[in-house]
């Protein structure tokens, strides 16, 4: 059972070092993911980016952004993406009052805006106006879910939590008029809880019929590509179909406070250059050494499949990272 008004915390983990966790994306890389330059905020919890940084998207769709946030470079460093319940005035308010263990519940929340009221428009990105990621902080349980709006600043989405445990949901959105943001809470599930042992970080992750291979390290402050390839009984799938107008999404998680990064790959279906399958590309930057738990979504047969992995980081061995191509920028991320 999951009771909101106290399973909701207000992302203490304000970190003292300035993450940068970030994806190059198309046109230039995505400028800290999950971290950067304080923004201002009515709450005083403000989580912008370098307005400078900014630039570096292209014509990529940038870092989760909000309109007029900018660079505050006297400000303390920011809190990381995801873990704050509040920022730059718009605090994210759950509706259902209890979620029991292993059934489906309409679980409902609101987005209240600045002026106090709920907000009511919403700005399409990646195809929907507001993308829910839900995981158990022991990197279990990853569900990537679209909520619909029911009317009054209402969103619901079925939501089934299969163990009991503590869990993060982070509402990816961007109000009109403002720009994108990541708001996360905590859902506290009564129940037997048994934690997962600790994921070996393994190159392979297998999904029913599909084996997904990742190749690339992660280093810390240094620009990584990943290439992630799909397989089918062993022959490579070069069919992969669209899904929320890419090929892929990677969604990123550190193990220990799930400081969150939504990255897209690099290119779009239909831009005349980016083939489907077997192989997805990333450029992901994370300067702090640690463990991070990666989930790729990809869409095959009529079907989106997620392939879950550890991955922990590798030191720099020659001093330098990967460079980000150059481009009209297709890539995607969803970052505040």
């Amino acid at each position: 059972m999951i009771t909101m008004n106290g399973a909701i915390k207000v992302g203490a983990y304000a970190l003292v070092l300035a993450v940068v966790f970030g994806g190059a994306l198309g046109a230039g890389r995505v400028a800290g993911p999950v971290g950067g330059a304080a923004a201002e905020s009515p709450q005083g919890g403000g989580a912008g980016q370098d307005a400078g940084q900014d630039a570096e998207h292209g014509a990529g769709h940038g870092a989760h952004q909000g309109a007029g946030q900018e660079a505050t470079a006297a400000k303390a460093p920011a809190v990381p993406a995801g873990l704050q319940v509040s920022q730059g005035g718009y605090m994210l308010m759950p509706e259902t009052d209890e979620v029991k263990v292993g059934e489906r519940t309409d679980f409902r929340f609101t987005v209240i805006g600045p002026g106090g009221s709920p907000v009511t428009g919403f700005t399409t990105q990646h195809d929907k106006k507001l993308h829910l990621i839900v995981v158990r902080r022991d990197l279990t349980g990853f569900q990537h879910l679209h909520p619909t709006q029911l009317g009054g600043g209402v969103w619901s989405v079925p939501l089934t939590l299969p163990a009991a445990g503590e869990y993060r949901a982070f509402a990816d959105f961007a109000p009109e008029g403002a720009g994108p943001l990541t708001l996360g809470m905590d859902l506290s599930v009564a129940g037997d809880y048994r934690p997962e042992p600790p994921a070996v970080p393994a190159e392979t992750a297998k999904v029913g019929d599909y084996t997904v291979s990742l190749k690339g390290d992660l280093i810390p402050g240094r620009t990584s590509m990943l290439t992630l390839s799909v397989a089918k009984d062993g022959e490579p799938v070069t069919d992969l179909q669209p899904y929320l107008a890419a090929y892929g999404h990677l969604v990123a998680l550190r193990d220990g406070d799930l400081a969150y990064l939504h990255v897209h790959p690099d290119g779009a279906p239909g831009d005349g250059r980016t083939v489907p399958g077997p192989d997805i590309t990333f450029y992901a930057e994370v300067p702090s050494a640690g463990t991070y738990g990666l989930y790729l979504d990809f869409k095959h047969a009529g079907t989106v499949r997620t392939a879950v992995f550890t991955a922990a980081t590798s030191p720099d061995p020659e001093g330098g990272g990967a460079t980000a191509p150059s481009g009209d920028g297709h890539g995607h991320s969803h970052q505040p």
